[in-house]
């Protein structure tokens, strides 16, 4: 092989896109413009991505705003603030000079066909020598959303096959995308966690809940792989080899529920936690109970103090009044004695 057949590889790798990280503070930051900006509206707003790319891994640690407004009836109409973008980007510069733009987000949580004219724009901001291009990535602030609020994608051009002249037509590539954080971001996460948890949700609540938000997300990637081999199986869309692939790994990952042990196992298991879940429940009801009883108590003795005071009362006259009749009867009984004595 020569040198000439080995570098055209070599070129296509440069620049390629391997994955996507989105830090905490993009998230807020991303959640934070749309409500301050299109909350309760069906607008979405677009920001900037700032950061560092490494051997094809993008990772965005920063972002900003950007004026964005476009037209509901004619979406290729679009306005986006390019004074205030290179402004900010000069002020970013100066607080950071590492950052440089990465790409940009958008609260979707579709793809818009403006997006890769926003693409175009951003590219020329990009510094000079720079390979990788900018990076588009929906940020769905929807609070019912259970999986990752992020979506990554790439530019690529692919040959129109709708056009006799075989021209180029661009469009977006769906890449790999994380969620990370560098050790001060997660303590920040952690204590902005506590703050807003609520105590008056359980512990086992919580935990079910967020069982059912992954079991929901679980059918959801379920409908999606079926719906995508259905067409390819039609037909309708050219199967892929690398998806099916990840596919059958992902299914030989499923674990056999037909072995007698490991069904034994999983029954003696359930027992267990059901178990301490009912004698934690029935501890519960009787510190309940008795939380209740003591209650009770401190009520009676607090809205009927009189009453308890007036009875108190009534018991010590009644003893002396018994002690009162025992001395007189003492004493007529030693006057007798006196006189029988006398006579």
């Amino acid at each position: 092989m020569t040198e000439e057949e080995v570098t055209p590889r070599v070129i296509a790798k440069i620049g390629d896109i391997v994955d996507v990280t989105i830090h905490p503070l993009v998230l807020l930051s991303a959640a934070d413009h749309y409500h301050r900006v299109a909350k309760g509206t069906r607008k979405r707003v677009v920001g900037v991505l700032l950061g560092s790319v490494s051997r094809g891994k993008v990772d965005a640690t920063n972002s900003f705003a950007v004026p964005f407004e476009e037209d509901s009836k004619n979406p290729a109409i679009f306005y986006l603030d390019h004074n205030f973008l290179e402004n900010m980007l000069h002020m970013f510069r100066k607080v950071n000079a590492k950052e440089r733009i990465v790409g940009f987000y958008s609260t979707g949580p579709q793809i818009r066909t403006n997006d890769l004219r926003i693409h175009d724009m951003l590219t020329r901001f990009l510094p000079k020598g720079t390979i990788t291009p900018p990076v588009f990535c929906i940020i769905d602030v929807r609070p019912d959303r259970k999986s990752i609020p992020t979506t990554a994608y790439k530019m690529v051009e692919k040959a129109d096959s709708g056009s006799s002249s075989g021209g180029i037509k661009k469009g977006f590539d769906h890449v790999p995308s994380l969620i990370g954080a560098m050790e001060a971001e997660e303590v920040g996460v952690e204590h902005l966690l506590r703050d807003i948890n609520d105590p008056t949700i359980s512990t086992v609540a919580s935990l079910i809940e967020a069982k059912m938000g992954g079991l929901s997300s679980l059918s959801d990637k379920l409908s999606e792989m079926q719906a995508y081999l259905e067409n390819a199986a039609s037909g309708k869309i050219k199967p892929n080899s690398e998806i099916i692939a990840n596919m059958q790994g992902i299914l030989n990952l499923l674990p056999n529920l037909n072995v007698e042990d490991l069904v034994k196992s999983m029954l003696i298991k359930t027992n267990d936690l059901h178990m301490v879940i009912y004698l934690s429940s029935l501890i519960r009801s009787v510190i309940a109970l008795h939380d209740l009883v003591n209650n009770q108590i401190r009520y009676n003795e607090q809205v009927h103090p009189m009453e308890t005071t007036v009875g108190d009362e009534k018991d010590k006259k009644k003893k002396k009044d018994k002690s009162g009749e025992k001395k007189k009867e003492k004493d007529g009984s030693e006057e007798k004695k006196e006189d029988a004595a006398k006579q």
